[in-house]
This record gives C-alpha cells, structure tokens and sequence, in this order.
C-alpha cells in the first residue's frame, strides 16, 4: 500500500457500457501486483531505516515500475498495430474531463471515431454521461487504487476493442499524483487543469506537467468571476516543462474549443502516418 495515496488496488471491476445500455460486465478480480507505488517520498524518513529496508523499499519500486512498463509497451503495440490514437487524459477530480469528453465526441467523433475508456474508483457514473452520446466507453473502478496502470488498459482493450483508425481517450481517475509516474501506451499525456484549482498547481505538482505533452486550461468562461492569472499558471507550467503546448478553453461556452480539434487532428493524422511508415 502506497505510504502517501492510500492505494491498495484491490477489486478492480471493469464494466462495459455502450450506448445501446447493454451494460455487459466484466469483472476482473485478477489484478495480481501488489501495487504499492514507486513514489519518490514513499518513506518520508528514509534516512533514518535500516539499509536493508532502503534497499527492499527501492527494490520492490522499481519492480513495479519495470513491470508496469513492460506492459504499456505491449498496449503501444497493440495501438500501433491498430492505428489507434491513445491519449491519457489525467487532472485533479472536478476539472472537467468529463464534460470535454461529452463535447468533444458530439462535435468530433464521428470523423475521429472516439472511444473511451475511464477510471474512477466507484461508480459508473460518467460512463453513463459517455454512452449517453453514443460513444462506445469502457468504465474501470479500480476500488481504493488511485490511477490506472497498464495491466487494467490492456485488460480494458480486450473489452472494449476500439476500432482500427480510432482514437481512444483514457480518462484518468482524478489525480495529480499518481498517474504521472504510470505508463499505460498512450501517445501522450494530456493535463487539464480548471481555473477554479489555482494558478500554481504545476508548480505544486511538477511531475504531472512535466510527463504531459499538452495542457488544457478549462473552465475559462468562469475567468471573469475569478483572480486567476492566466499568464502565472502557464509560466509555471513552461518552468516545468519547457516544451509543453498550452490551450485555454471552455467545454461550456464553446470558446477555445476548435484549437482542441485542430489538436487531435492533428496529433491523430502524424500517428497515421508514422503507423503507415
């Protein structure tokens, strides 16, 4: 169990939902790893164990994350053999992945054939709001686990089968900590942070921002309502990780939406070319 998160892992379920509410299940109680997580300050005084429990502590973080690896290699195959587009949407709870999914599938995914696979720890909740599109959606509850790992992808793929020349968006459970440190195969990692959070949260959470390729800045409709500088959070976000792109949006009013588009058209059109190379 991860000293800091609480994680344990136990009772992963992964439930199937489509838009057709057959609500096929299928349960995995077979998440075989103990999965207790290579956090950087899991033992917050380290210095003062023995070297034998230094040493085992390191042992085992570094097994996980060698295991946990080898296994996102195995989900990037499958996306590549596939041409399928994988991307690992990961924020704080509350920050609108949801409500960006909803949007993005009504007005995009019939040219991008979107699917999506999510993870939270209870409730299937947003797998409804998915379906309700008419998106094919795969729902996880890792149960106490804080983040999904790349054995409940690939257990999740074998489900949910995305198509060939799609684009999967796995939705993260909300957390800034955790997945960051976990592969899973994606192309890339997307970090949405609300204006609602506070200007300084790369800052307050590096590794998040630094794994990401791409943040998202949402909620911006509520700007006007809000000391929230704009300019702050996207240099803290650049001090981070230099080379990270930056999109402010609203899935609410629209505003910011179309560079989002351009995005994943983008993005999905050089992974198509790179597959066919």
């Amino acid at each position: 169990m991860c000293a800091i998160c609480g994680c344990s892992g136990d009772h992963v379920h992964d439930h199937q939902h489509q838009h057709d509410a057959d609500h096929a299940h299928d349960h995995a109680h077979d998440h075989g790893h103990a999965h207790e997580h290579p956090h950087a300050h899991v033992q917050p005084h380290i210095h003062a164990q023995p070297q034998a429990l230094q040493v085992r502590t390191l042992t085992l973080e570094a097994d996980i994350l060698a295991k946990n690896n080898a296994l996102a290699e195995r989900n990037r195959g499958w996306f590549a053999g596939r041409s399928v587009l994988a991307l690992n949407l990961v924020s704080s709870p509350g920050s609108g992945k949801t409500t960006l999914l909803e949007r993005t599938i009504r007005d995009t995914g019939s040219e991008l054939n979107i699917s999506v696979l999510g993870g939270d720890q209870e409730t299937q909740n947003d797998a409804a709001r998915i379906a309700a599109t008419g998106c094919k959606v795969l729902q996880i509850n890792t149960g106490t686990g804080c983040h999904l790992d790349a054995e409940m992808v690939g257990r999740g793929l074998r489900t949910l089968d995305p198509p060939m020349n799609s684009v999967l968006m796995i939705e993260n459970v909300g957390n800034l900590v955790c997945p960051a440190l976990f592969d899973l195969g994606e192309l890339a990692k997307v970090a949405m942070l609300s204006v609602t959070e506070g200007e300084d949260k790369p800052a307050k959470y590096p590794h998040m921002f630094r794994a990401s390729r791409l943040m998202l800045l949402t909620k911006i409709d509520l700007l006007p309502h809000l000391d929230f500088d704009v300019k702050r959070c996207i240099a803290y976000a650049l001090q981070v990780n230099p080379r990270i792109e930056v999109l402010q949006l609203s899935a609410k009013s629209g505003a910011g939406m179309d560079g989002w588009y351009g995005w994943l058209r983008e993005q999905r059109a050089l992974h198509q070319q790179e597959a066919a190379a």
